[in-house]
């Protein structure tokens, strides 16, 4: 237990917060059990179990299950991931955006009315593909326009209300709504996952040991990227000595810069894979016999799956960290404020500093990122239990563990910041003892 998190109940505000967000979550849990109308639940279900061993489980994971019973939720939140994507790398590509970027508030609100049109466009296109493909695969019902057309509605509309979910838990409730979306989900398909994995044990498909060792693994994989998460460079920063009225003079301030070692957080992995999610759902429904056989091959332990799940991750590393640090920003506010790291020079120096130190801990970001979500993956399909690879994985385990400690993190900051005791440290004396030390060296400052 957190000291001091038994005090988040009694702060009016997070609790409003809080009780926000796991209402919009259940109602997203609600939306997942309500079909698609046209659709043959039964025939769907049967084949959804012919490419559970695709990348097509994987897409069912991020949708939380949704696409499994292919509810109007089926698209899940990846197109507007998708389209997030394509202008995050507009915006650093294409003038006008890059402008409008630079506005502030009016730009930033610009962009996302932006999104959101494209993300109803390509749930649309989408919705329409997979409508189609649908027909072609026999368990539509009532095949013809009307239902390719009622469809991709159904569809895109479940995508928006998503995205509006998200908006609306971003905004009004506690944490990022839309990886909390994305982690409810994939913690409400965790408990099936593990009777599968039993049933498996049961049937002898699965030791004793195997299943010991796949636990053993889990909770070795959650330490290691808790310890990474936290893991960071402090870059000690150092202000000059100011008078204070008359002769009077303070001492120099020395801070610190902290770092990261993965500044991205779970961001690389989410925009791989819908990188990755996008084709592959449309491919799964088409009857293009080339597509078809690119997708068989797109399994979760091939080498094919590796090498590009892999590469995106380390692309997206480096993009989303150049999008969220800018070392020419920080060094040009360290030069204002008259702060400088000791044995480099401000300006120039200092964001070359900088930049070169972020490289060097990008580059083992990537490499964690990249060991963390494919190396639990090819581990639990070399001992047998495939079902784990997709709710036990690296991928979703580091997406719950992130989500959860950047959401506690936010929790920690309202609570910190309304002067509630004992969150920070174990005696709540030593906050009160510095708050006096405090007050006796305002008393002798103003003397």
């Amino acid at each position: 237990m957190i000291p001091g998190f038994q005090d988040a109940a009694k702060i009016p505000e997070l609790r409003r917060r809080v009780m926000f967000t796991l209402t919009m979550l259940i109602i997203y849990r609600i939306g997942v059990f309500v079909p698609t109308p046209g659709i043959d639940s039964s025939s769907f279900k049967s084949l959804f179990q012919q490419s559970q061993g695709t990348v097509f489980g994987m897409v069912n994971m991020f949708s939380g299950g949704a696409l499994e019973n292919f509810s109007v939720f089926a698209l899940g939140i990846m197109p507007y991931i998708s389209v997030s994507i394509i202008f995050q790398l507009l915006t650093h590509t294409i003038k006008p955006l890059e402008e409008l970027s630079k506005e502030g508030e009016r730009g930033r609100r610009l962009i996302t009315k932006y999104t959101r049109w494209g993300t109803i466009a390509l749930a649309m296109v989408q919705g329409m593909a997979i409508s189609y493909g649908l027909e072609s695969q026999n368990v539509v019902s009532d095949p013809g326009w009307f239902f390719r057309f009622k469809a991709a509605v159904t569809l895109t509309a479940g995508t928006a209300f998503i995205m509006w979910l998200g908006e609306q838990i971003t905004e009004r409730g506690i944490g990022n709504g839309i990886s909390l979306i994305i982690t409810a989900g994939i913690i409400a398909r965790m408990p099936a996952t593990l009777l599968q994995t039993l049933d498996l044990m049961n049937t002898g498909d699965l030791t004793l040991f195997s299943l010991l060792s796949l636990l053993a693994f889990g909770v070795a994989t959650v330490a290691f990227i808790v310890y990474v998460e936290r893991s960071q460079r402090r870059i000690p920063v150092q202000y000059p000595r100011r008078s204070q009225g008359g002769s009077r003079m303070t001492q120099a301030a020395a801070q610190h810069i902290p770092l990261k070692v993965n500044s991205s957080s779970v961001m690389p992995p989410i925009f791989a894979s819908a990188c990755m999610f996008f084709p592959a759902t449309i491919a799964q429904f088409s009857q293009i016999e080339w597509i078809n056989q690119y997708l068989s091959l797109l399994t979760p332990n091939s080498a094919l799956y590796m090498i590009m799940f892999g590469g995106l991750v380390v692309f997206f590393t480096f993009f989303y960290t150049a999008l969220i640090f800018d070392p020419n920003q920080i060094a040009d506010n360290l030069k204002k404020n008259g702060g400088f790291i000791p044995t480099v020079r401000p300006g120039r120096d200092t964001a070359a500093f900088l930049n070169a130190v972020l490289t060097r801990l990008t580059v083992w970001a990537s490499i964690y990122l990249v060991i963390v979500c494919l190396l639990p993956q090819y581990f639990y399909g070399e001992m047998g239990a495939a079902s784990f690879t997709y709710f036990f994985g690296g991928t979703a385990i580091l997406i719950v563990v992130g989500v959860t400690m950047d959401t506690i993190s936010q929790m920690e900051s309202h609570i910190v910041a309304r002067n509630y005791e004992g969150f920070m440290n174990k005696s709540p004396g030593k906050i009160r003892g510095a708050s006096r030390a405090t007050q006796v060296s305002g008393r002798l400052i103003r003397r």
